[in-house]
């Protein structure tokens, strides 16, 4: 091999080596769009919202808003669902804006069962608020994908 096919052999790794490393620094993206609890009639909710969330290694840091509720935020959930699409228990508590817009927020460490959850489509946003359907007072959720 030439002094000159080495050189640039050598600028190619670093240049990929370089791309690499900002793609593993910007962490995989997430987005959630937070819709109101599927339900008919006079029981329906009624407000929206968005929401965003990186993961860098297993922290996932979540950052959204959310807006039209009935009645004030109370609380605001990461769950993670049995399969993409289906409700399931709740992993951690996020911050929330109390009132019926807001914003929502919070960084949690997940499991290594949880991160394959994540990229699978089974973790989910739920906020829950004083003027949400009984049992629990849900109000909005949204799945978080890529």
């Amino acid at each position: 091999m030439t002094t000159a096919r080495r050189a640039i052999t050598a600028l190619l790794a670093v240049g990929w080596l370089i791309h690499g490393a900002t793609a593993i620094a910007q962490g995989d993206k997430f987005t959630a769009r937070l819709a109101w609890v599927p339900t008919a009639g006079a029981d329906r909710v009624s407000g929206k919202g968005t929401a965003s969330a990186t993961l860098s290694g297993r922290a996932l840091t979540i950052m959204g808003s959310f807006e039209g509720l009935g009645g004030p935020a109370t609380v605001a959930r990461l769950h993670e669902g049995i399969a993409r699409g289906a409700r399931g228990k709740a992993v951690a508590d996020l911050t929330i804006t109390k009132a019926t817009s807001g914003s929502i927020s919070g960084s949690v460490t997940l499991t290594p069962d949880q991160v394959e959850a994540l990229r699978a489509g089974r973790l989910y946003i739920q906020v829950h608020g004083d003027k949400g359907l009984a049992p629990d007072g849900a109000n909005l959720w949204g799945w978080l994908l890529r």
